[in-house]
Parts: structure tokens; C-alpha cells; sequence
């Protein structure tokens, strides 16, 4: 929630200006062991046991590139549209920061992987594509702990277990005008990464980190205000929080009459407030040159063919398929393909029912339900796509009502048997013989003469009664459609 403040513009003011919105993700690559050397970057290790001489920057130590974090950095760079460079080049970022054990990153600067991207995004007010400057490859710093220790108030703790861990860095154009757009458009690129299999993109443990740089012009003008960029941001809620007080704080500078001082900003979570951290650092900065250590990055046409030829169908081509394959609505084409393994299995389900539009009904409803209720993922569900479909068969054949499916359903996702089983298991085979059905029916009649004389006498809502009789009478086996037309012929009969 945006807190108010003295140095805040109110909406009226706010909207006379137009925010100028990029975004800087750093996406951590689904790599067992570092970018430049073998130690494993595991979340939840021990602090510092995932060190080696590279990672620490000990003399003699030579870095060498992880192959398969440049294939899942190639992959990212094509599901975001980018061209992929054939020539790239490593270069040191110098600064001086207790996390950084050699005293400069390994980065990519004028000559990064990939550039030139783009993502399609989806907002209220339609679609918009949004430009990316480019992809460039980097390792990872450590990390510096300030709080959660008896003696924080005067020491804070360094664990290198993150550093070196191989990240790529994608950083867009300013093209995003608010808060919403820069959410819709993290949400769209976290999305087509996980499907890419580049990165799991778990931000509690800090494989998609964000900063965002922030600025104000008047609206109607074309040149670009003073930016300010917001560091670390870690959810996409505090994401959207921080760019809404930045614009407000920034449109309260502009209208008193002072200047936006370019600078780094840290957003706080507690009192979403941001504050000064320290001067915003231009490139020359750094003093980028050249690694040494490293020889350019070549990407050969075959390499790049052979990465292209593996990317696994992403989720723009997904939802569209959706729609005209198994005449699915656009909403529930976008739901279906918010991950990987939704995707998966309900095309599995499916293929198993034959009929997708009940397969993505049950799979948004009924096993999402189960599933958020029980705390699991749908990896992990006890009930297989193959089961759910056999289910779904079960009541297109009219052995099982939707009722009954529903109880049928709950009972494997408890138990983890099939649908058969428990169907015979339990006797709980929908009755569809008209004959069985008709002496049920004229019992349920005899006992109710004046709802009888009710429906006869012109009030046909009545009829739900009597199928409400008749279905506790069969324990809810009844087939309702059957039932529906048994009863209307036997009464105005």
C-alpha cells in the first residue's frame, strides 16, 4: 500500500506527469555449479561452503565458462526476442563492495550476448510491446547480512556461497509508463524463462531479482527526466509499491521546485518509503576493460541452430494454440499456461478425456482447489492427468454424474486410487436404466400427491422437488438428465 507523506504528490499532480519506467531483472541460470568454476551454488547450504580459489579470488586461480549456463543464457535471449551476438566479450566491473572477493565482477559490457528483444505484454488498456535493449552474461555477487544477528548493531556477515552463481542480466528500453505495466511485463518475462528452462525464477531464493530505474517528465514532453534506480527489489508486489512512491516522490520534487538527484535508492518493505543509499554511478565508473583471463565468447551458427531447434514451445504460441486446438477461451488458455507443468498436464488430461473443455474446467477448478487446500504443487499432485482423464470419460459415458465425479475426484486425490476402483469399489455407478429408475420415480410421487397436484395444476417449478427425491433416493447415482425426462413424461402423463 502506497503510504502517504509530506513528500509525496497528491493524484491530481501526479497525473501531470508522465513516468519513464526500465527495468534491470537479473535471472539466475538453472546451473549445478557456478559460472566460472565447479563449486555448486545450492539455496540453503551452510553460509561460505560453497566456495573454491576462483569464487574467492585467490592468486593463480583462472575462471573458466560454465558451457551449459552460455546454452540456458541462449536460450533466454531467444524467448525474449533477442538477437544473439556471434561475438561477445567478458569484461571486469570494478568496484569495492565486502561481498565481492576479488574486488571487480566479471560482466559483459559493450559487447554483451544478445540485444534487440522484445516481450508482448497484456494490460488493462490492451496489449503493448515492450522493448530490450539487451542480454548480457554476469556471475553474481555474495551476500551481505546487516540484521537477524545478536550483534548486528555492529557487525554484519558475509556468506559467498551465492558468488559466482551465473546470472543473466536483461534490462528493457524505457518503455513502461507505470507501476501495472512494469508488473505485467516482469510477470510475462519470469513466465517465458521458466518455459525456456533457462531458470526456475524462484524469487525466495533469489533467482529473479529486480531494479528498477524511475523518472518524470511533463506530460507531452519528449525529454527524459533525471532517473533514479531502485535496487533489489525482490517481489513483484514490492515492485509495483516502490515505482508508485518513486513517481509520487519524484512529482513532489519537480512541482516544489527542487531537482531529482540521480542516485541509487533502497525501498523499505516495513514502511514503503524509499531512501537515498548512495550517488548513481555512471559506466565509466566501473572502469570496465576487457577479462583478461577470458577469451571472447563465439557462438557458432551450429551452437545457435541446435539451441533454436531444442526451445520448447513458449507461451504466446501455447495460449494461441489452445484457443484453436481445443477451442478454448482466451482466459482460460492464459490460466492454463501461467507454468510449464499446468500447461503439461492439462494437455495430457486432455488427450486422456477427450474432451479439453471439461479437462480445463476440472483442472482449474476442482484439482486447483484440492491442491491449494493440501499445499501442493501440481508436480506433486496424487492424481495423475492419465486419472484425471479416465474420470472425465466416466461422466461423458453416463457412468458417473457430475456429482458423483466430484466425490469420486475427492476420494482420489485422498487415496490415490483410479476412478474405476472406487466406482466399484463403492457402488457408485450412475443409474441410467429407465426401468430402475421409473418404480423409484412412482414411489417418490405416491409419497407427494400434493406437490403432485402442485406441478398439474400449472407450477412446473415443482419438478425440481421431485428430482431432489428422487436423487436421495438413489444416493445421488441417478442420471439427473434421465431423471428430468422420466419424471416430466410420467407426470403430464
Amino acid at each position: 500500500m502506497l503510504l502517504a507523506g509530506p513528500e509525496l504528490a497528491d493524484k491530481d499532480t501526479v497525473a501531470k506527469f508522465e513516468p519513464v519506467i526500465g527495468l534491470e531483472v537479473h535471472v539466475q541460470l538453472k546451473t549445478r555449479t557456478k559460472i566460472f568454476s565447479h563449486s555448486t551454488h545450492r539455496f540453503g547450504r551452510s553460509p561460505n561452503t560453497q566456495t573454491d580459489p576462483v569464487v574467492l579470488g585467490l592468486p593463480g586461480a583462472l575462471p573458466v565458462l560454465n558451457q551449459r549456463a552460455v546454452s540456458l543464457a541462449v536460450r533466454a535471449a531467444l524467448a525474449i526476442n533477442c538477437k544473439v551476438n556471434r561475438f561477445s566479450q567478458f569484461a571486469r566491473k570494478n568496484y569495492f563492495y565486502p561481498d565481492l572477493p576479488k574486488g571487480y565482477q566479471i560482466s559483459q559490457y559493450d559487447h554483451p550476448l544478445a540485444e534487440h528483444g522484445w516481450l508482448d505484454i497484456q494490460t488493462g488498456s490492451g496489449a503493448k510491446r515492450i522493448g530490450i535493449t539487451r542480454l548480457h552474461m554476469e556471475e553474481d555477487a555474495g551476500k551481505t547480512i546487516h540484521d537477524g544477528f545478536s550483534d548486528s548493531n555492529r557487525y554484519s556477515y558475509v556468506d559467498l556461497n551465492r558468488a559466482g552463481a551465473p546470472l543473466c542480466e536483461i534490462v528493457s528500453e524505457p518503455d513502461l509508463r507505470n507501476a501495472e505495466e512494469a508488473v505485467a511485463y516482469l510477470n510475462e518475462l519470469k513466465l517465458v524463462i521458466q518455459f525456456a528452462g533457462a531458470s526456475d525464477c524462484d524469487m525466495e531464493k533469489g533467482q529473479l531479482r529486480c531494479d528498477a530505474n524511475v523518472s518524470v517528465r511533463p506530460r507531452g514532453s519528449d525529454t527524459f527526466g533525471t532517473r533514479c534506480e531502485i535496487k533489489n527489489l525482490n517481489s513483484f508486489r514490492f515492485v509495483k509499491q516502490a515505482i508508485q512512491y518513486e513517481i509520487a516522490r519524484q512529482a513532489a520534487v519537480v512541482t516544489g521546485g527542487g531537482t531529482v538527484v540521480q542516485e541509487t535508492r533502497l525501498f523499505n518493505t516495513a514502511t514503503g518509503v524509499t531512501s537515498s543509499m548512495r550517488g548513481k554511478e555512471d559506466s565509466h565508473d566501473y572502469r570496465y576493460f576487457p577479462e583478461p583471463d577470458l577469451p571472447p565468447l563465439i557462438v557458432s551458427g551450429d551452437r545457435l541452430r541446435q539451441i533454436r531447434e531444442a526451445m520448447p514451445e513458449l507461451p504466446s504460441s501455447m495460449r494461441a494454440r489452445f484457443t484453436s486446438q481445443y477451442g478454448l477461451s482466451a482466459y482460460d488458455a492464459r490460466v492454463l499456461t501461467l507454468t510449464a507443468p499446468t500447461a503439461g498436464y492439462f494437455e495430457r488430461t486432455a488427450k486422456a478425456s477427450g474432451n479439453p473443455k471439461a479437462a480445463a474446467n476440472w483442472v482449474q477448478g476442482e484439482l486447483m482447489g484440492a491442491l491449494n487446500a493440501s499445499g501442493r504443487s501440481i508436480e506433486d499432485s496424487p492424481v495423475s492427468p492419465e486419472r484425471l482423464g479416465e474420470l472425465l470419460s466416466l461422466v461423458d459415458k453416463g457412468t458417473l454424474s457430475g456429482k458423483l465425479a466430484k466425490a469420486v475426484f475427492a476420494k482420489m486425490f485422498e487415496s490415490g486410487r483410479s476412478a474405476a476402483e472406487i466406482v466399484e469399489e463403492e457402488g457408485l455407478r450412475q443409474i441410467s436404466d429407465a426401468s430402475a429408475l421409473d418404480s423409484i420415480i412412482h414411489e417418490v410421487l405416491e409419497r407427494s400427491p400434493k406437490q403432485v397436484a402442485q406441478y398439474q395444476g400449472g407450477k412446473k417449478g415443482v419438478l425440481g422437488y421431485f428430482v431432489g427425491q428422487v436423487m436421495r433416493a438413489t444416493r445421488g447415482q441417478a442420471n439427473p438428465r434421465l431423471v428430468n425426462q422420466l419424471l416430466r413424461k410420467t407426470l403430464d402423463s
